[in-house]
């Protein structure tokens, strides 16, 4: 039977479960992520570890290491084809590092340049619409000094004449389906695999993160995009709503997998229209990077704080490599954790912008945990971090009525969503370890 390797090299640690073709897992590891030298070092160091369970047949890879991928998204209005193309973008596993709407000016052009994307999603006007600042935002992006590649996912009807114009001057791009055809439709497919052929293309070697090209043949999608890929299998395998509330050190990222029913697929009359499988990300909330940002966060969401957290937020913030050392610090790094997730889910499930509808998460059906401060929790500090999320009736959010809550501990989710495209069996089995683990 053969071995499948999957490999997320994050930004902190590089992760590897060894599954075979079933989705049975033989083995996971993990090392800190080798960025000081070459991210392969961390990765060879797995496959001698992990060498004792046999032959490797093939490695899947995914990244997120050396920031992951910074996108900007430029549009027509803020509340909705910028918005529109920002989610695209999150769904995409990109960080959104910049949103910037209606007809670009040379400040405008100034600060997308200090954002230092990796890529920028061009998008604009509904098919048939507005052509105009699509064009013109076309035209100033091709004479501007960025070196970015564009990603252009606008009016259909323009694309021919943006295309010219990114051509006259020798702009990287690619054409993409209209992220938004028509008010109240968002279509993501299309930009998304752009977003990801482009990352594979453009950004992986990019980064001066390996010295040779076998790490960037290797990866094949951004982390985000492969955990939210994973995700979905989940909820297919449950036949039911998912959402996964990931807590890292710099950001609390949260996902949701969720079918559209009853009176729910009415919102798709919204002025943008949810997504169904969406992703959010929350760079104010991190464990350690942004520790500071959840005590700010919690107290404007008015959450109470356990004595001594502001103090213990500061401290990690100024060191993040610090790790709990005593049962004091173990119960303020769960409380930390406790205030990011309800944060984050709160921010999740309100409405995403003006027109738009909160998003329905009353049938969620399973919760998952994930982040190292949980995968290293006891089962009751994970109970006390995802219970205050299920709980949070004070929220402004329907909360799931009845929701089974699990952690990822093995953190396979992110192997799910690499094997789906190649290895569906694998990852339908793989995924329903995460709910029923051995």
């Amino acid at each position: 039977m053969a071995r499948l390797l999957c490999v997320d090299f994050g930004s902190t640690f590089t992760k590897a479960a060894l599954v075979d073709s079933s989705g049975e897992v033989v083995a996971t590891a993990a090392t800190p992520t080798t960025i000081g030298t070459d991210v392969l070092d961390g990765y060879r160091l797995l496959r001698h570890e992990l060498a004792v369970h046999g032959e490797v047949d093939e490695v899947l890879a995914c990244s997120s290491a050396g920031g992951g991928l910074r996108l900007a998204v430029v549009g027509y209005e803020r509340e909705v084809t910028a918005q529109a193309g920002y989610r695209v973008g999150l769904s995409a596993g990109a960080r959104v590092a910049h949103l910037a709407a209606g007809p670009l000016s040379g400040p405008d052009l100034a600060e997308l340049r200090a954002s230092r994307p990796d890529l920028v999603l061009l998008v604009g006007g509904t098919d048939g619409g507005n052509a105009e600042v699509l064009v013109h935002n076309a035209s100033r992006m091709a004479r501007a000094r960025l070196g970015a590649p564009v990603v252009v996912a606008g009016n259909r009807d323009a694309q021919g004449e943006v295309a010219e114009v990114l051509s006259s001057t020798g702009r990287r791009f690619t054409l993409a389906d209209n992220v938004l055809p028509s008010i109240g439709v968002i279509a993501p497919e299309s930009a998304r695999a752009a977003i990801r052929a482009a990352f594979l293309e453009h950004v992986i070697g990019g980064k001066g993160l390996s010295r040779g090209p076998e790490f960037a043949q290797m990866v094949q999608a951004p982390t985000p995009d492969a955990v939210l890929d994973g995700v979905e299998v989940l909820a297919e395998q449950l036949d039911g709503d998912v959402m996964v509330v990931d807590v890292g050190g710099a950001t609390t990222d949260v996902y949701s997998a969720l079918r559209p029913q009853g009176e729910d697929a009415g919102l798709a009359k919204d002025v943008v229209a949810p997504l169904w499988q969406s992703r959010t990300v929350e760079a104010d909330l991190g464990m350690r990077w942004n520790a500071v940002g959840i005590v700010e966060a919690a107290t404007r969401e008015h959450l109470p704080l356990s004595d001594g957290l502001e103090a213990y937020a500061a401290m990690v913030a100024a060191d993040p490599s610090h790790l709990p050392v005593d049962d004091t610090e173990r119960a303020l790094d769960l409380a930390l954790a406790r205030a990011a997730a309800v944060v984050a889910v709160r921010r999740h499930a309100r409405p995403s912008g003006p027109g738009a509808s909160p998003r329905p998460l009353a049938d969620v059906g399973v919760v998952v945990g994930s982040g190292g401060v949980l995968r290293h929790a006891d089962d009751e500090g994970r109970a006390e971090v995802l219970g205050a999320v299920t709980a949070d009736h004070a929220g402004g959010w329907k909360v799931p009525r009845e929701a089974a809550v699990v952690t990822d501990a093995a953190y396979l989710l992110f192997a799910v969503g690499l094997l789906r495209g190649d290895h569906p069996e694998a990852a339908k089995a793989l995924a329903r370890t995460v709910v029923t683990p051995t």
